[in-house]
């Protein structure tokens, strides 16, 4: 079947228009003839971010990742992405790697600042940060957790190792010995406590008997304090603790030097003439024991009185001397 001239043409001008149809969409799909904005970060690390990734603000996609390549010598990483041209935000604001899912994947969103900056323009390298995973944050915090254990752990094999050398042969053989002096110990209060038990039972009746006793004592002794209480115990205790305040009254006064007996025992003058007056008595009484003639003398004839003449030895005139 030979195709005419008009196929042929038919032909021809719809894979004409295929091909602008297609040429066109590639053309959009470029950041070249589209009017988004487009904006630059750098990175330490991308963290496997990659091209064609989504660019979000709030949650809501804005834009895509175009490129990344490395910027200088110490492999930092520029990543030029787009953002829609309808969304303006300051140029303070930040463009943050976080991640996308819990199995992985990156994207990037933009934390708008709200100041008084200017809007960011095309071209302009935003500020960048990078939000830690979860996996991140559980190495982050694991890693502490793993230095602990395995501190733990050398220092338990180092405790180990110091037990070993502490328990050397004769420390062994003198534990065994103790843990069985230990068990012979056992045994006999065992033995014992079976013996208890045995001398328990053999004499119940007469624990019981006991008992009864003590429970017949203290029943007496409850009715005997009863009596004592109904014997007015209680006025006669008062009645004694009013007497002894009243003779620590008298007690009291006597050793401040109040009345004649706290004066005779506190006066030392007093107590002085007392005792000089005493002596005197005492040696006047043992002078009329000894010389009676000097203070009795009876003359019947009436003869002169001869004067009396102290003895040498006399107590009297050695006391006067």
């Amino acid at each position: 079947m030979k195709l005419t001239r008009e196929i042929k043409t038919g032909i021809i001008v719809i894979t004409g228009i295929l091909a602008v149809i297609f040429g066109l969409s590639y053309l959009k799909s470029s950041p070249f003839f589209e009017n988004d904005k487009i904006f630059y970060a750098v990175y330490d690390h991308v963290g496997g971010l990659q091209t064609g990734t989504q660019v979000s603000i709030n949650g809501q996609v804005v834009g895509k990742v175009v490129s990344i390549k490395f910027k200088d010598n110490k492999f930092r990483s520029v990543v030029e992405f787009t953002v829609n041209k309808d969304q303006d935000f300051s140029k303070n604001s930040s463009a943050e790697i976080y991640d996308t899912g819990i199995i992985g994947g990156k994207g990037i969103q933009i934390l708008p600042v709200f100041d008084d900056a200017s809007f960011a323009k095309s071209g302009d390298t935003l500020n960048s940060s990078i939000k830690p995973g979860i996996t991140a944050l559980v190495q982050e915090k694991l890693t502490p957790l793993q230095t602990k254990v395995e501190g733990a752990v050398s220092h338990a094999d180092t405790l180990l190792m110091n037990f070993n050398d502490v328990l050397d042969n004769q420390t062994r053989y003198e534990l065994r010995q103790s843990i069985a002096g230990i068990n012979a110990l056992v045994s006999s209060f065992k033995g014992s406590a079976d013996k208890l038990n045995g001398l328990l039972e053999s004499n119940k009746e007469q624990l019981d008997n006991s008992l009864k006793n003590v429970d017949h004592i203290t029943t007496n002794f409850s009715k005997l304090s009863d009596s004592l209480a109904n014997a007015g115990l209680a006025e006669t205790v008062a009645s004694f603790k009013t007497t002894v305040e009243r003779l620590n009254a008298t007690l009291g006064k006597i050793e401040k030097g109040e009345g004649s007996l706290g004066k005779l025992a506190n006066d030392e003058k007093l107590y002085n003439n007392l005792e000089a007056a005493s002596r005197e008595l005492d040696l006047l009484l043992q002078d009329f024991r000894l010389n009676p003639k000097r203070y009795v003398n009876v003359s019947v004839f009436g003869k002169k009185q001869k004067e009396y003449e102290l003895p040498e030895n006399d107590p009297a005139s050695q006391n006067q001397n």
